[in-house]
């Protein structure tokens, strides 16, 4: 008889039912897991009743109708499993015998429960739950097996669908590389375009629909290369078109096509958690995953000296000091960290010896003393190995953050740009040299910060980023040798703009990315969930299950999508501000930074991402995002009582703003709004007011830090510069404010094709 998958999948159940589980089939999606939420608990009810000495009537006739409840719901779901079947071939005769199982199931269980009429449910004449408490555990396992394997088999379908899209995509790629005139790429494109909004959809829904988190990091990370792609292979096929001697332009264009196969392939092996040639992926283990290893094997010498050999202690600290050579031989890390990694290095040898010293012991004479002694030796070994981690993560986000600040104002792009325009080649191929090197810099610091990224999906992430530069690097510089040898060429200048946003959009990612690296360090990361909560379904809104997607047109996505990356890049530079506080407990930055993470959970909304799911959920986002501005106008009011008088009006001032800003927008979030338009003006709305509310922000942190330094109140507040890079960063400031950033990145023809695929219609 077949058992439940569901105490493996996560779907808890009484341990008294006996229900085990199906290796066979694994539950990927939590639609799956939740659809069986209730039939399982309405099984453990009937499951753990059967012991029970008493019975009133009352329980009688409630075991009856929940008996009743799941063969009913069971009908009805094997009907919807029946015509998925009948029009799904391939899937019907195993669908087929999934229903018959548990319809039967589902009959056998109703019949078991019959028990309400009865005066005596143990009598022999009536075989019950009471009479056969095995047959109803059987029933159990059988029905809980059966919907499962429907369930997945349904799952099939949607991954189907998601594989039919990509190859439908493909075909058309193919299509794309081959054509020789403007009039057929613009006719296929917009058909491409179509293709991969459709494909944006399926993968977006599966994406947030996976269990798995590093698989839904490396969905999000292709999921971004094709989004990116898109517009890159719009421009690069047309410079191509326009220029089909151009050996760089060629180069540029078969770049665009070969990473988005990669990226259409590994979505596919995600959705079939599959690896070309039956390989098994094979993730370098960063520093952190290493000493978390080593750590809990440590530790566990205290519950048993002999679960492990001292070989394999001594080998898991080799990997992790071979690790540690990433910092010690990069030419990027200061002489500082390297020391101090290198030392910390040679204690944890010693440290270790030690420790295998006394559990050898031990192992021969359990004395309280040598207990002691191995206790003492455990804890100094821990104590070790979090200091090369505190060491390790200093090296890498220092660098992080010295490094992207230092090419914040993208000079070598800027200079690429120009010189292209004026058709230098000397000076082109100058720039490209310099922008290599910084690519180098950046994909080292990528590297670093993997090791210290400290959860898989963050690890993932860096390794996205890494390859992202990798790629990009290369393409820009194509794209700049074509604009050079065809100065007077507006495509070709197009071209290039499109390589370095995607480039200057990377470095912003980045500075996000180093945020949630320290957030996690921190131990922050579990806080600033608090702000992205949402209203559960049947506690804060009872019809929210009832709300029905609103499909946007194509202009609806393109407006939202646009106000979505404003957005962005406001929560990056709110982002930054903060950062310069070295009082990270002040009030002011941390309402802040609260802010920010509603505001950037906010922009995951216009994406058809993260945990803001309907309309409702950006609204509520929307009431609890202004609750925090007025808390932080509070704050300023009470900063105004220390600062001096001629800055107090100033002061006063801007928080008046920020209320009446953030008042301005509660109206806007608690108005009712019905049908389609009402909807769309309203999160249109929503996310146009939060965006005022940012922007002001932006302004208003530098002031305060400003006026804490200048009124004494906050010595200290900026964190200083390294004396290493005074001479070496530029003092100028990045001219690119984030309209004109916005501005540059719609202007594309056919743009809607880009837009369509960060707004999923679902969300």
């Amino acid at each position: 008889m077949a058992t439940s998958p569901c105490s493996s999948s996560g779907v808890s159940s009484s341990s008294s039912s006996g229900l085990g589980a199906d290796a066979g089939l694994e539950i990927r999606t939590r639609s799956v897991e939740q659809t069986l939420v209730p039939l399982v608990s309405q099984i453990t009810t009937l499951i753990n009743h059967k012991d029970k000495p008493k019975r009133s009537d009352k329980t009688l006739q409630a075991i009856q109708r929940v008996g009743q409840a799941v063969n009913l719901a069971v009908g009805r779901f094997v009907t919807v499993g029946e015509a998925i079947a009948n029009e799904n071939h391939e899937l019907k005769e195993e669908m087929s015998v999934a229903c018959i199982e548990a319809r039967r199931a589902g009959e056998t269980i109703a019949q078991l429960t019959d028990v309400a009429s009865l005066d005596h449910p143990e009598s022999d004449s009536h075989i019950t739950i009471f009479t056969d408490k095995t047959g109803v555990v059987k029933a159990a396992r059988l029905l809980l097996s059966s919907v499962t394997k429907v369930l997945v088999l349904a799952d099939r379908i949607v991954i189907k669908q998601i594989i039919t899209s990509r190859n439908k995509v493909l075909a058309t790629m193919e299509q794309l590389e081959k054509v020789s005139s403007f009039q057929e790429f613009v006719q296929i494109f917009s058909q491409f375009g179509n293709e991969m909004v459709e494909f944006a959809h399926l993968t977006g829904d599966r994406q947030n629909d996976l269990k798995d988190e590093k698989k839904k990091a490396r969905m999000a990370a292709s999921r971004a290369v094709l989004e990116k792609c898109t517009m890159m292979l719009l421009t690069a096929s047309k410079t191509c078109l326009r220029h089909p001697d151009c050996e760089s332009a060629r180069i540029n264009k078969d770049g665009v096509f070969h990473r988005m196969r990669l990226a259409l392939e590994q979505v596919i092996e995600i959705v079939t958690d599959s690896r070309p040639n039956g390989e098994n992926e094979m993730a370098p283990i960063s520093i952190y995953s290493g000493i978390k290893e080593f750590k809990n094997k440590v530790e566990g010498l205290r519950e048993n000296l002999y679960f492990l050999s001292k070989e394999n202690l001594s080998t898991m600290l080799e990997v992790i000091l071979e690790h540690t050579e990433d910092f010690t031989d990069s030419a990027y890390t200061s002489h500082e960290h390297r020391e101090h990694i290198l030392e910390l290095s040679k204690q944890a040898k010693m440290e270790l010896e030690q420790l295998v010293s006394v559990w050898m012991q031990a192992q021969n004479q359990k004395t309280k003393d040598l207990m002691e002694d191995l206790e003492v030796a455990i804890l100094k070994t821990c104590q070790c190995m979090n200091e090369l981690k505190r060491e390790v993560h200093s090296a890498a986000t220092s660098l992080a953050a010295d490094l992207l600040k230092y090419h914040t104002d993208h000079m070598v792009l800027k200079a690429l740009k120009i010189t292209g325009v004026e058709g230098n080649l000397e000076a082109v191929a100058e720039y490209t040299c310099k922008l290599s090197e910084q690519k180098e810099q950046l994909v080292e610091m990528c590297r670093l910060l993997r090791h210290v990224s400290g959860t898989e999906p963050l690890e993932i992430t860096c390794i996205h980023a890494e390859d992202t530069f990798q790629v990009t690097g290369p393409q820009i510089i194509s794209a700049a040798e074509t604009l050079a040898l065809h100065p007077s060429s507006k495509i070709a200048k197009e071209n290039l703009e499109v390589f370095c946003e995607a480039w200057e959009s990377q470095l912003s990612d980045m500075s996000l990315l180093l945020r949630e690296i320290n957030d996690v360090f921190e131990g922050r990361r579990g806080e600033k969930r608090v702000y992205l909560s949402l209203p559960r379904p049947g506690k804060h809104n009872a019809n929210l299950k009832a709300l029905k997607p609103v499909k946007l047109d194509t202009e609806e996505q393109a407006k939202i999508a646009k106000l979505g990356l404003e957005l962005h890049l406001l929560t990056s530079d709110v982002d930054s501000e903060t950062e310069k506080w070295e009082d990270q407990e002040n009030e002011i930055v941390q309402h802040g930074q609260g802010m920010s993470s509603m505001a950037y959970s906010m922009y995951l909304f216009t994406r058809g991402e993260g945990l803001l799911k309907t309309t409702q959920d950006l609204f509520h986002q929307a009431e609890i995002f202004a609750t925090e501005g007025t808390k932080l106008a509070s704050a300023l009011h009470a900063l105004s009582d220390q600062v001096h008088n001629d800055d107090k009006p100033l002061l006063l001032l801007e928080a008046e703003k920020l209320i009446s800003m953030c008042k301005q927008l509660q109206i806007t979030a608690k108005a009712s709004a019905q049908g389609k338009s009402a909807t769309f003006t309203k999160v249109d709305a929503c996310i146009l007011k939060t965006r005022n509310v940012m922007t002001l922000l932006c302004q208003l942190l530098p002031l305060c830090c400003k006026l804490l330094r200048r009124n004494k109140a906050g010595n200290g507040c900026l964190k200083p510069a390294p004396p290493w890079k005074e001479d070496r960063i530029r003092t100028g400031t990045n001219a690119h404010t984030p309209e004109r950033r916005v501005d540059t990145f719609g202007i594309k023809s056919l743009e809607n094709h880009v837009t369509n695929m960060t707004f999923l219609e679902s969300k």
